[in-house]
Protein backbone atom coordinates (compact mmCIF):
# COMPACT_ATOMS: atom_id res chain seq x y z
CA UNK A 1 0.00 0.00 0.00
CA UNK A 2 1.29 3.42 -0.94
CA UNK A 3 1.04 6.08 1.75
CA UNK A 4 0.72 9.68 0.54
CA UNK A 5 0.76 8.99 -3.18
CA UNK A 6 1.21 12.55 -4.51
CA UNK A 7 -1.64 12.13 -7.00
CA UNK A 8 -4.12 11.03 -4.33
CA UNK A 9 -2.98 13.73 -1.90
CA UNK A 10 -3.51 16.28 -4.68
CA UNK A 11 -7.05 15.01 -5.25
CA UNK A 12 -8.01 15.50 -1.61
CA UNK A 13 -6.17 18.83 -1.52
CA UNK A 14 -8.40 19.93 -4.41
CA UNK A 15 -11.63 18.65 -2.84
CA UNK A 16 -11.17 20.04 0.67
CA UNK A 17 -11.29 23.78 -0.20
CA UNK A 18 -14.76 23.20 -1.62
CA UNK A 19 -15.83 21.90 1.79
CA UNK A 20 -14.31 24.89 3.59
CA UNK A 21 -15.91 27.34 1.16
CA UNK A 22 -19.31 25.70 1.62
CA UNK A 23 -18.84 25.72 5.40
CA UNK A 24 -18.08 29.45 5.47
CA UNK A 25 -21.08 30.17 3.21
CA UNK A 26 -23.34 27.81 5.19
CA UNK A 27 -24.07 26.08 1.88
CA UNK A 28 -25.99 23.14 3.29
CA UNK A 29 -26.61 21.51 -0.10
CA UNK A 30 -22.90 21.25 -0.88
CA UNK A 31 -21.93 20.22 2.66
CA UNK A 32 -24.56 17.47 2.73
CA UNK A 33 -23.42 16.16 -0.66
CA UNK A 34 -19.86 15.80 0.59
CA UNK A 35 -20.91 13.20 3.18
CA UNK A 36 -21.48 9.53 2.45
CA UNK A 37 -25.19 8.89 2.02
CA UNK A 38 -25.36 6.03 4.49
CA UNK A 39 -26.78 5.16 7.87
CA UNK A 40 -23.16 4.38 8.86
CA UNK A 41 -21.74 7.89 8.33
CA UNK A 42 -21.16 9.91 11.48
CA UNK A 43 -20.26 13.41 12.56
CA UNK A 44 -19.36 14.29 16.12
CA UNK A 45 -19.61 18.06 16.45
CA UNK A 46 -18.72 20.49 19.19
CA UNK A 47 -22.19 20.07 20.70
CA UNK A 48 -23.85 17.21 18.83
CA UNK A 49 -23.44 13.56 17.92
CA UNK A 50 -24.92 12.79 14.51
CA UNK A 51 -25.37 9.22 13.35
CA UNK A 52 -26.39 8.59 9.76
CA UNK A 53 -26.91 10.74 6.70
CA UNK A 54 -30.40 11.88 7.73
CA UNK A 55 -29.20 13.34 11.05
CA UNK A 56 -26.27 15.09 9.37
CA UNK A 57 -28.57 16.49 6.69
CA UNK A 58 -31.07 17.79 9.25
CA UNK A 59 -28.28 19.43 11.25
CA UNK A 60 -26.83 21.16 8.20
CA UNK A 61 -30.23 22.40 7.04
CA UNK A 62 -31.01 23.84 10.48
CA UNK A 63 -27.65 25.32 11.40
CA UNK A 64 -27.70 29.10 11.77
CA UNK A 65 -25.18 31.05 9.71
CA UNK A 66 -23.47 32.78 12.65
CA UNK A 67 -19.85 32.68 13.83
CA UNK A 68 -18.79 30.52 10.89
CA UNK A 69 -15.61 32.39 9.94
CA UNK A 70 -12.42 30.66 11.01
CA UNK A 71 -8.75 30.70 10.22
CA UNK A 72 -7.04 27.41 9.46
CA UNK A 73 -3.76 27.23 11.33
CA UNK A 74 -2.66 23.79 10.17
CA UNK A 75 -4.05 21.28 7.69
CA UNK A 76 -2.66 17.78 7.12
CA UNK A 77 -3.64 15.20 4.55
CA UNK A 78 -2.60 11.57 4.80
CA UNK A 79 -3.69 8.99 2.23
CA UNK A 80 -3.52 5.22 2.31
CA UNK A 81 -3.68 3.59 -1.10
CA UNK A 82 -5.84 5.24 -3.76
CA UNK A 83 -9.20 5.31 -2.01
CA UNK A 84 -8.75 6.25 1.66
CA UNK A 85 -7.46 9.36 3.37
CA UNK A 86 -7.74 11.64 6.35
CA UNK A 87 -7.79 15.40 6.59
CA UNK A 88 -7.09 16.98 9.95
CA UNK A 89 -6.88 20.63 10.77
CA UNK A 90 -6.49 23.08 13.59
CA UNK A 91 -8.42 26.35 13.41
CA UNK A 92 -9.12 29.54 15.30
CA UNK A 93 -12.41 31.40 15.49
CA UNK A 94 -13.27 34.75 17.09
CA UNK A 95 -16.32 34.55 19.36
CA UNK A 96 -17.34 37.52 21.47
CA UNK A 97 -13.84 38.98 21.30
CA UNK A 98 -12.18 35.74 22.37
CA UNK A 99 -10.06 33.41 20.26
CA UNK A 100 -11.44 29.89 20.27
CA UNK A 101 -9.08 27.14 19.14
CA UNK A 102 -10.56 24.06 17.54
CA UNK A 103 -9.73 20.96 15.59
CA UNK A 104 -11.41 18.91 12.95
CA UNK A 105 -10.76 15.47 11.57
CA UNK A 106 -12.38 13.83 8.58
CA UNK A 107 -12.04 10.38 7.09
CA UNK A 108 -12.53 10.45 3.30
CA UNK A 109 -13.19 7.43 1.09
CA UNK A 110 -13.36 7.30 -2.69
CA UNK A 111 -16.73 5.77 -3.53
CA UNK A 112 -18.35 5.28 -6.93
CA UNK A 113 -19.82 8.79 -6.62
CA UNK A 114 -16.42 10.28 -5.74
CA UNK A 115 -14.64 11.32 -2.53
CA UNK A 116 -17.00 11.41 0.46
CA UNK A 117 -16.60 12.04 4.19
CA UNK A 118 -17.48 8.87 6.10
CA UNK A 119 -16.55 10.12 9.56
CA UNK A 120 -15.98 13.59 10.98
CA UNK A 121 -15.19 15.10 14.36
CA UNK A 122 -15.05 18.74 15.43
CA UNK A 123 -14.06 19.92 18.88
CA UNK A 124 -12.88 23.05 20.60
CA UNK A 125 -10.18 23.44 23.20
CA UNK A 126 -11.34 25.06 26.40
Amino acid sequence: MVINDPEVVAELAAVYPKYEEALMANDAVTLIAMFWNSEHVLRFGAAENLHGFEEISAFRKGRPAVNLARTIKRLDIVTFGRDFGSITLEFERQVEGKTICGRQSQVWVRLTEGWRIVSAHVSVLS
